[in-house]
């Protein structure tokens, strides 16, 4: 009957442990980055929108202080 670690597919080796937490590191670090990079192109995109109506100048400044705050936690 398998154990419930080797169910899960943890290995027992030693140094693995230290080799999954540079992978998971490395693994999260790729994550923010693609997650910073979505949140600089919807700031590009809605810097680059223009509009004359107020309550739609409104949304985008909005958006755009909202988008700003997650890419500064990301930071």
């Amino acid at each position: 009957m398998a154990t419930a670690s080797s169910q899960a597919g943890v290995t027992t080796n030693p140094g693995s442990s230290s080799e999954e937490q540079r992978r998971l590191a490395a693994l999260e670090r790729a994550h923010r980055t693609r997650q910073k990079q979505s949140l600089d192109l919807q700031r590009e995109r809605i810097l680059s929108q223009r509009t004359s109506n107020p309550g739609r100048r409104a949304a985008l400044e909005a958006a755009l202080k909202e988008i700003e705050a997650q890419i500064e936690t990301l930071s």
